[in-house]
Protein backbone atom coordinates (compact mmCIF):
# COMPACT_ATOMS: atom_id res chain seq x y z
CA UNK A 1 0.00 0.00 0.00
CA UNK A 2 2.94 2.16 -0.87
CA UNK A 3 0.63 4.85 -2.76
CA UNK A 4 -1.81 6.13 -0.57
CA UNK A 5 -3.12 9.73 -0.69
CA UNK A 6 -2.56 12.19 1.77
CA UNK A 7 -5.37 10.66 3.87
CA UNK A 8 -5.79 7.27 3.64
CA UNK A 9 -9.27 7.14 4.60
CA UNK A 10 -10.08 8.07 1.04
CA UNK A 11 -9.08 4.79 -0.39
CA UNK A 12 -11.02 2.94 2.18
CA UNK A 13 -14.53 1.31 2.42
CA UNK A 14 -15.48 0.97 5.64
CA UNK A 15 -18.72 -0.79 6.44
CA UNK A 16 -20.42 -2.26 9.45
CA UNK A 17 -20.76 -5.83 9.06
CA UNK A 18 -22.26 -9.18 10.92
CA UNK A 19 -19.43 -10.94 13.41
CA UNK A 20 -20.28 -14.05 10.91
CA UNK A 21 -19.50 -12.44 8.01
CA UNK A 22 -16.84 -14.30 6.42
CA UNK A 23 -14.31 -11.26 5.66
CA UNK A 24 -14.93 -10.51 9.55
CA UNK A 25 -14.61 -13.92 9.83
CA UNK A 26 -10.84 -14.19 8.20
CA UNK A 27 -9.71 -11.53 9.56
CA UNK A 28 -10.39 -12.27 12.76
CA UNK A 29 -8.51 -15.78 12.33
CA UNK A 30 -5.58 -14.01 11.03
CA UNK A 31 -5.88 -11.80 14.11
CA UNK A 32 -5.97 -14.79 16.49
CA UNK A 33 -2.90 -16.64 14.84
CA UNK A 34 -0.74 -13.44 15.33
CA UNK A 35 -2.24 -12.82 18.74
CA UNK A 36 -1.28 -16.76 19.94
CA UNK A 37 2.38 -16.19 18.31
CA UNK A 38 3.02 -13.39 19.88
CA UNK A 39 1.75 -14.31 23.81
CA UNK A 40 1.40 -17.91 23.73
CA UNK A 41 0.46 -18.20 27.11
CA UNK A 42 -3.37 -18.93 26.78
CA UNK A 43 -3.86 -16.65 29.71
CA UNK A 44 -2.73 -13.77 28.07
CA UNK A 45 -5.32 -13.89 24.85
CA UNK A 46 -8.50 -12.18 25.48
CA UNK A 47 -10.50 -12.83 21.91
CA UNK A 48 -13.62 -13.00 23.74
CA UNK A 49 -16.69 -11.08 21.81
CA UNK A 50 -20.60 -12.27 20.51
CA UNK A 51 -22.62 -10.88 17.78
CA UNK A 52 -24.57 -9.44 20.14
CA UNK A 53 -22.16 -7.34 21.40
CA UNK A 54 -21.15 -5.48 18.26
CA UNK A 55 -24.86 -5.19 17.15
CA UNK A 56 -27.48 -2.98 17.28
CA UNK A 57 -27.03 -0.22 19.69
CA UNK A 58 -25.03 -2.47 21.48
CA UNK A 59 -21.51 -1.36 19.31
CA UNK A 60 -20.32 -2.35 15.54
CA UNK A 61 -17.63 -4.48 13.52
CA UNK A 62 -16.45 -2.77 10.88
CA UNK A 63 -14.37 -4.56 7.64
CA UNK A 64 -11.92 -2.01 5.60
CA UNK A 65 -11.51 -2.21 2.36
CA UNK A 66 -8.95 -1.25 -0.70
CA UNK A 67 -11.02 -2.12 -3.76
CA UNK A 68 -12.91 -5.61 -2.99
CA UNK A 69 -10.27 -6.31 -0.55
CA UNK A 70 -10.72 -6.83 2.95
CA UNK A 71 -7.34 -5.04 4.66
CA UNK A 72 -8.59 -4.89 8.37
CA UNK A 73 -11.28 -4.85 11.00
CA UNK A 74 -12.20 -3.41 14.47
CA UNK A 75 -14.55 -3.61 17.13
CA UNK A 76 -16.86 -1.46 19.58
CA UNK A 77 -18.81 -2.80 22.20
CA UNK A 78 -20.61 -1.09 24.62
CA UNK A 79 -19.90 -1.21 28.30
CA UNK A 80 -22.19 0.75 30.23
CA UNK A 81 -24.42 4.06 28.86
CA UNK A 82 -21.40 6.12 28.59
CA UNK A 83 -18.03 3.54 28.01
CA UNK A 84 -17.44 1.47 25.10
CA UNK A 85 -14.23 -0.95 24.24
CA UNK A 86 -12.62 -1.30 21.29
CA UNK A 87 -11.89 -4.83 20.14
CA UNK A 88 -10.17 -6.86 17.38
CA UNK A 89 -8.53 -4.44 16.14
CA UNK A 90 -6.31 -5.82 13.20
CA UNK A 91 -4.76 -4.80 9.52
CA UNK A 92 -3.50 -7.03 7.35
CA UNK A 93 0.86 -7.19 7.56
CA UNK A 94 0.48 -5.47 3.75
CA UNK A 95 -1.79 -3.05 4.82
CA UNK A 96 0.30 -1.70 7.42
CA UNK A 97 1.65 1.66 8.25
CA UNK A 98 -0.42 2.80 5.83
CA UNK A 99 -3.38 4.96 7.65
CA UNK A 100 -6.05 1.67 7.80
CA UNK A 101 -5.63 1.71 11.68
CA UNK A 102 -6.24 5.35 12.30
CA UNK A 103 -9.14 5.30 10.06
CA UNK A 104 -10.41 2.43 11.48
CA UNK A 105 -10.28 4.07 15.15
CA UNK A 106 -11.66 7.29 13.75
CA UNK A 107 -14.93 5.53 12.44
CA UNK A 108 -15.33 4.04 15.54
CA UNK A 109 -15.04 6.40 17.36
CA UNK A 110 -18.03 8.02 15.01
CA UNK A 111 -19.68 4.88 16.01
CA UNK A 112 -19.38 5.55 20.03
CA UNK A 113 -20.75 8.93 19.58
CA UNK A 114 -23.90 7.63 17.94
CA UNK A 115 -24.38 5.33 20.59
CA UNK A 116 -23.58 8.25 23.48
CA UNK A 117 -20.91 6.91 24.44
CA UNK A 118 -18.72 9.42 26.04
CA UNK A 119 -15.33 7.26 26.81
CA UNK A 120 -13.66 4.55 25.36
CA UNK A 121 -11.11 1.79 26.91
CA UNK A 122 -9.05 -1.21 25.44
CA UNK A 123 -6.63 -4.04 26.35
CA UNK A 124 -3.40 -4.15 24.19
CA UNK A 125 -0.35 -6.47 25.07
CA UNK A 126 3.20 -5.13 25.69
CA UNK A 127 4.54 -7.41 23.00
CA UNK A 128 2.55 -4.83 20.56
CA UNK A 129 4.14 -1.13 20.83
CA UNK A 130 2.98 -0.53 17.33
CA UNK A 131 -0.39 -1.03 18.45
CA UNK A 132 0.28 1.03 21.73
CA UNK A 133 1.84 4.08 19.74
CA UNK A 134 -1.13 4.53 17.42
CA UNK A 135 -3.52 4.71 20.28
CA UNK A 136 -0.75 6.87 22.88
CA UNK A 137 -1.39 9.00 19.04
CA UNK A 138 -5.16 8.70 18.85
CA UNK A 139 -5.28 10.53 22.36
CA UNK A 140 -5.40 6.93 24.38
CA UNK A 141 -3.49 6.95 27.94
CA UNK A 142 -2.40 4.01 29.86
CA UNK A 143 -5.12 3.02 32.99
CA UNK A 144 -5.03 0.55 35.28
CA UNK A 145 -5.65 -3.14 34.16
CA UNK A 146 -9.70 -3.52 34.36
CA UNK A 147 -11.94 -5.92 33.90
CA UNK A 148 -11.39 -9.60 31.74
CA UNK A 149 -7.97 -7.97 31.95
CA UNK A 150 -7.47 -7.11 35.22
CA UNK A 151 -5.07 -10.16 36.46
CA UNK A 152 -3.27 -10.27 32.91
CA UNK A 153 0.51 -9.09 33.14
CA UNK A 154 0.67 -9.09 29.45
CA UNK A 155 -2.18 -6.71 29.26
CA UNK A 156 -1.61 -2.65 28.21
CA UNK A 157 -4.58 -0.92 29.14
CA UNK A 158 -5.50 2.54 27.59
CA UNK A 159 -8.92 5.05 27.87
CA UNK A 160 -9.55 8.41 25.94
CA UNK A 161 -12.35 11.01 26.76
CA UNK A 162 -14.34 11.57 23.55
CA UNK A 163 -15.43 15.59 23.22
Amino acid sequence: MSSLSENPCHRLTLAPVPLSNPEAQALIGLLDAELTERYPNPADNHFELTAEQVSGEHGVFLVARIGDQAVGCGALRSLDDVTGEIKRMYVTPSARRSGVARCLLAELERHAHRLGLRRLVLETGAAQPESIGLYQRAGFGRIPRFGEYADSPASVCMAKTLR
